[in-house]
């Protein structure tokens, strides 16, 4: 018998990084559902952000926050190989290695901002020029710590979030599979993620979020589940990436009486 078979997720990552996680579940014999909850789009006036830059070697560090921040923002580095970057997290690094760059600078032991803003590297930036690439409105964090550091902090936002708009019927499909008894937890990748599945889904299925255990990335995701409401139990991910859901998940599911 398979470590999750008979086991209902529901996974709520964007496409196209929904696709490999659910392939991973199916593998370990879940009943996978897949219902979007944002859409990530490529901002319209990236190019004229690009040439608000200037010269990307004037800065001392050009950090991506994500996987979907490489995704939209490397053609940003224009096939240079000189510039010092840093990654938030193994994910984006692996992205940034795919897309055939070298990364600088992965901070041990964690994902978040605070992982990096802890690395010896980050310690000391007063006089530093530090670009930021990431999505639309993303934590304030980094770039604040950072100024606060004494360093010169500028944004490159490469893509927005939206709220997802699934094809008709697919919420009621899924909530009716839900009333069935035939989905025990739901994954969740980030607060706005958790909160954007919140809003699409009905009356009906809001109630069974409420109730359903939650697989959460990491603590800032579980603490949004309880701001909106949520009561179920709630497994926290050491890592966000997929790795980290699926193993959170089987230590999970060995301690439980799920099906």
């Amino acid at each position: 018998m398979r470590a999750l078979e008979g086991l209902g997720v529901l996974v709520t990552r964007p496409e196209p990084q929904a696709g490999p996680l659910a392939r991973r579940l199916a593998e370990l014999g879940a009943r996978v559902y897949r219902l979007p909850a944002i859409e990530l789009r490529p901002r319209e006036d990236r190019a004229v952000q690009r040439a608000s830059l200037g010269p990307l070697d004037r800065f001392h560090w050009i950090v991506f926050v994500s996987a979907n921040a490489v995704r939209f923002g490397v053609s940003f580095l224009e096939e240079r190989r000189d510039l010092r970057l840093a990654a938030v997290g193994p994910a984006t690094a692996a992205a940034l290695n795919h897309a055939g760059f070298r990364v600088a600078l992965v901070p041990p032991g964690g994902y978040d901002s605070e992982s990096l803003l802890a690395s010896a590297e980050f310690g000391h930036v007063g006089g530093q020029r530090i670009l930021i690439v990431r999505g639309e409105g993303g934590r304030e964090l980094l770039a604040d710590e950072l100024r606060l550091r004494g360093a010169e902090v500028s944004y490159a936002e490469v893509y927005e979030r939206r709220r997802a708009r699934p094809v008709p019927g697919a919420v009621s499909a899924v909530e009716a599979e839900w009333e069935r008894g035939l989905i025990d937890i739901v994954t969740a990748t980030s607060p706005e993620l958790l909160r954007s599945l919140y809003e699409i889904l009905g009356p009906s299925g809001r109630e069974l979020l409420a109730t359903t255990t939650l697989l959460a990335g990491g603590p800032r995701i579980a603490a949004e589940a309880r701001t909106i409401g949520l009561e179920g139990a709630i497994v926290v991910a050491s890592t966000p990436d997929e790795q980290g859901l699926v193993d959170a998940l089987l230590k999970w599911r060995r301690h439980t009486s799920a099906p």
